[in-house]
């Protein structure tokens, strides 16, 4: 979906999806997008440098340490607000 506008990809992740439903018919996509990927997507694999390093379902792929690693990089503490760390929980006695 290079090089498309938003509603020209929109056409096209309707069509794919149309496709799976009406006919059953399984597509497989080269996609970048992860927007699209995700969206359309009930399997996902993702590869770095020609290599398998996740496979599944697109929200267990999209938490995986190694696809963040690839893709998203690490978080670097310094960077990271404090106020939107999640709270360390409470310890009752």
């Amino acid at each position: 979906m290079a090089g498309m506008n938003f509603e020209e990809k929109e056409d096209m992740a309707r069509y794919i999806v149309d496709l799976n439903e009406e006919f059953g018919m399984t597509v497989m996509m080269i996609e970048h997008d992860m927007g699209v990927v995700m969206d359309i997507s009930h399997r996902v694999m993702v590869l770095d440098f020609g290599r398998k390093i996740a496979e599944g379902d697109p929200a267990a792929v999209l938490a995986d340490p190694h696809v963040k690693r690839a893709y998203l990089g690490e978080e670097d503490e310094v960077l990271v607000d404090p106020d939107d760390k999640p709270a360390a929980p409470e310890c009752a006695a």
